[in-house]
Formats: structure tokens, C-alpha cells, sequence
């Protein structure tokens, strides 16, 4: 009797895996120019904000260059 219920739970596993593999993947977004220079821009600010982080730390040593 379990095995009828466990067989069942696995043919309609399966058969979802199947259709979630036969469906199409979702289209791609192109970036526009705005989206890339915002993305730097963040990627800028986090660089600073991890920098300024370090340089104020009371462990780190600053070196003079």
C-alpha cells in the first residue's frame, strides 16, 4: 500500500521535472545604458564605503606611498 502511494509520488515527480525542463527559459534582458552606469556607480560606492571602513578601522596601518 506504501509502495503504490510512493510509486505515484514519483511518476508525478518526474513527470513536473520533465515539464519544468521542456519550458522555456526566460528572455534575457538587454542592459541600457543608464542600468550599466548605475550598476558602476554602485559598485563604486560599495569600493569606497569598504575602503573607508578599512581606513577608519583602529587595526589596520596606513601606509604612506
Amino acid at each position: 500500500m506504501v509502495m503504490m502511494g510512493l510509486e505515484r509520488l514519483m511518476v508525478f515527480l518526474k513527470s513536473r521535472m520533465r515539464f519544468l525542463k521542456m519550458k522555456k527559459p526566460y528572455d534575457k534582458i538587454e542592459k541600457s545604458e543608464s542600468m550599466r552606469v548605475e550598476i558602476r556607480s554602485r559598485k563604486a560606492r560599495k569600493l569606497v564605503e569598504e575602503t573607508l571602513k578599512i581606513a577608519d578601522s583602529p587595526k589596520t596601518k596606513t601606509y604612506a606611498f
